[in-house]
Order: structure tokens, then sequence, then C-alpha cells
């Protein structure tokens, strides 16, 4: 009874909750839009399939032919070290089957049957030397086959939103059936630099492999990457780049994915089937046509359209606090001759995260700009009588001592006594109010055979003198 009582009045408190939540929401209103709205226009690139995209807002700055298919080459190794992170620790130990040393072929760093290696020693190589043959290990090691990794691969591109994608290998050696494009590789690598290790691995411009159990020498590898680090020359040199990931066959051409980051804006590059160096020059020409355009604001310290801090009058259950707030790292990119305000805005509903109410969604020249969470700030209901669990218990408690619980048999056997009881006391009183009465005529009754005793003899004296 006590369990069924709580729950209810449990259930009764969040839905309370939501609803002054709902209510705090809908205060909020958004002003009109006062700015034309204008979008600088991007730069002339060679490349046949561009992408430029903010990764803190997902805006897309730039694109051309974004959701063509194309053959991706080594940039594959993003989602490959992304899984790998993901599903394993760096500590683990990788060993290399027959079929990672023979079957794989191009770049690699030349590993043997039964060698072993660590999983970090292998995401640097996959990353930096984009070694095929790690990536094939890896992949065993992740997947137990390389056919179970690729299915995560492509579970994985199908999570983060590809449409356009489908692997057929972790290392990204030709194949008809494995190809993506700009935007969904875009996506890919927006979600792998989430990831605080990926972020180092991408970065780093020199790794030594340390002595192995087939390998008496160290191995030195070096990025590929010469926006990052000049591995053939200092033409392509970029100082805002801080990773990436190169590709090249025969089929797929140059392709390559480039992060930068400047002014609190991080960017991703994707350029894909294009012919060298115009995966360099093109990347570079869109980091500068970004940051020389474009500016992000935090939402939270520039949001003054909506009024989450002020509570909401909702008689005996308002509060001091405020019981939704803006995401505090949600940001917008807007070009750099707008302001904050320029932006169009409106609310949508999530009923998908129970922590998140909903979202604000901003909008600027046709496409969306970025977009903060309403989350709910855990403000309690300040003298709502179900708040505090120890007077809940005490509650309880009262109850229990206040209810009196019936069974049927005892209430027969109390009836029966009060009964007994009643018949019992009838009976006493009827001795005590005819006591007296029985008294008299005891003492009549013996009075009378008293005087008869007297009288008989003097009878009996009168008929003898007779």
């Amino acid at each position: 009874m006590e369990h069924n009582v709580m729950s209810k009045r449990a259930n009764w408190k969040k839905v309370v909750c939501l609803v002054t939540s709902f209510l705090c929401l809908l205060q909020m209103k958004p002003a009109e839009v006062s700015a034309a709205e204008y979008w600088p226009e991007g730069p002339e690139v060679e490349s046949p399939s561009v992408i430029l995209m903010e990764m803190s807002t997902g805006t897309v700055l730039y694109e051309k032919n974004c959701d063509e298919q194309n053959y991706p080459a080594s940039i594959t190794k993003i989602m490959t070290t992304l899984l790998a992170l993901e599903n394993s620790k760096m500590d683990e130990i990788v060993t290399f089957s027959d079929d990672a040393i023979n079957n794989t072929e191009g770049s690699g760093i030349y590993r043997d049957y039964g060698e072993q290696m660590t999983m970090e020693q292998c995401l640097y190589a996959v990353m930096l030397n984009s070694a095929n043959e790690c990536a094939y290990a890896v992949a065993e090691h992740v997947g137990g086959t390389v056919d179970n990794f690729v299915k995560m691969m492509n579970d994985k591109a199908a999570e983060l939103g590809c449409t356009n994608t489908h692997f057929a290998n972790p290392h990204g050696l030709f194949d008809e059936n494995h190809y993506t494009s700009a935007h969904d590789m875009a996506l890919i690598a927006k979600a792998a630099y989430e990831n605080e290790t990926f972020r180092i691995i991408t970065g780093t411009a020199r790794y030594t492999i340390p002595p192995t159990n087939k390998h008496d020498e160290e191995t030195n590898l070096q990025n590929h990457n010469e926006m990052l680090y000049p591995f053939k020359t200092l033409n392509y040199r970029y100082e805002y780049c801080t990773g990436g990931k190169t590709g090249y066959t025969d089929v797929a051409r140059s392709t390559l994915v480039t992060y930068a980051e400047k002014d609190g804006m991080n960017l991703v590059c994707v350029v894909m089937h294009t012919e060298s160096p115009s995966q360099w020059t093109d990347s570079i020409n869109l980091f500068d046509y970004a940051f020389d355009n474009f500016q992000v604001f935090n939402i939270a310290d520039n949001e003054t359209r909506y009024n989450t801090s002020e509570a909401v009058e909702v008689g005996a259950l308002n509060n001091n606090k405020a019981f939704v707030d803006i995401d505090k790292n949600a940001k917008i990119v807007m070009p750099k001759t707008t302001e904050f305000s320029d932006a169009a805005s409106q609310i949508v509903y999530d009923d998908i995260d129970e922590n998140v109410v909903g979202s604000i969604v901003y909008n600027y020249a046709g496409r969306e700009v970025g977009r903060a969470d309403i989350v709910k700030t855990g403000a309690e209901i300040d003298g709502f009588v179900f708040d505090n669990e120890e007077d809940m218990e005490r509650e309880m408690k009262e109850q229990e001592k206040s209810t009196v619980h019936i069974n049927p048999f005892t209430i027969i056997l109390v009836g029966l006594g009060i009964i007994a009881i009643a018949v019992f006391g009838f009976a006493i009183k009827k001795v005590v109010d005819n006591y007296y009465i029985i008294k008299h005529n005891m003492e009549v009754k013996k009075s009378r055979r008293e005087q008869f005793k007297k009288i008989k003899p003097k009878r009996h004296r009168r008929r003898r003198r007779r």
C-alpha cells in the first residue's frame, strides 16, 4: 500500500514539473529578423566534389556536388579509427594475421605474420602512414572478422545520418561497393573529431613505434598531410590546420579530409576525386574564405529574445529558479557583416531525451546556422508537499497508525463477547434488583415457620384439655 501511494505521488510530481517546464518554454517569444540575409560568395574550386562545414554547428558554409557518390580511398580510415577508439582500449594487443599481411597492398609499414602491436601504435600507423595492413589488423581485432567490422562501419554511418555511403573494407582500397560522398564524409569526420584521442592522433606530426616481437628496430612514422606537416613540400603548410587524412587510388584519385581551427571556429573540409595539388589549394582557399567571412556566436551569451531566468507563476508551485535553460556550449555561425539577432529562430519540441525539453533552431539565408537545446535545470518545486522524502515517510507512518485494519473473524469474536457480557450483566442486574425482595420473602417465610412452631404445641395442649 505504501509503495503504491508513494509511486503515485512521485508520478504526480513528475507531471507537475513537466507542466511547469512547458509553461516556462511557452514564455519564450522570438523577435523579428531585421537585417537582409546575405551569404558571402565562396571561391572557385577545381575539385569536382567539395564541402566545407563548421563542426560546432554542423553548418555547411560551402558545397559543390557534396552529395555525389565517389570512392573515398584512404580517408576511409577515419571511420576505421573512430570505431576502434569507441570499441577498444589503446593498450590492447593487436596480432597481425596472415590475411592482414597478404590481403592488403599499397601503403603500409611492412609488418609480419604474428607481429604484435598495441592498438595505439596501430592507429597512429593507420592515420599518419595510412598503413593498410594495420587497418586490416585493427578491423579483425575489433570486429572479430573483417566482415563484422565492415557491418559496424555501415551501421555507424547510418547512425550519423549518412545517406550516400556504403563501406566494403576498413582501408579504402578500391571496391565498386565501397563509396561515400563529401557530405557523408564530413559527418563522419565531425563525429571522429569529437573524440579527444582522435584529435591527438590526427594532429600528430611524427610518431615512433618501439621494437616489436618481429622487428628489433624502431619504426618512425610521419604525417602525410602536407597542410599539417611538410611531408614532401613546404608549399601547402597551413598554420591553422589541426589534422586530417589523405587518400589516393588510381580510380578514386586524390581525396582529402582536413581540420582547421581559428577564433573559436572549428572547420572540416572534404575534397574528393580531384587531381593533385587541387586537394591542397582548394582546402586552403576554402579555409581562408571561412575565416575571413564568418564568425561564431555563443547562443547563451548573446540570446536576449528568450526568457528562461524568470519563474513561472503557478500559484503554490511557484519557484525562484528557472526550470529550463539554454545549452551553454551551443553556437551559431553567421557572416561577419551580421549580428546575432539577425538570425531567425523557432522552437521545436523534443520528446526523445528526457532531459531536453526542445531546441531553439536558428536560420539565416535559407539554411540552418545552429541550434541550442533547451535543457531541464533540475530545479525543485519549493513548498511542494511531496518534495521532502522524510515528510512523505512520516506522513505515511502517521496514516498507518491512524488506519484500522479490520479482520472479519475478529469482528465475530468481538460480537459474541459483547453478547456474552451483555447477558451476564443482565443476569447480575436482575439479581441485584431482586435481592431485597428475595431477602424479604425469605425472612417472611422464616418468620412464619417460627410462628407455626410456637402455635403447634399450644394446639396440642388444648386438645388434651378437652
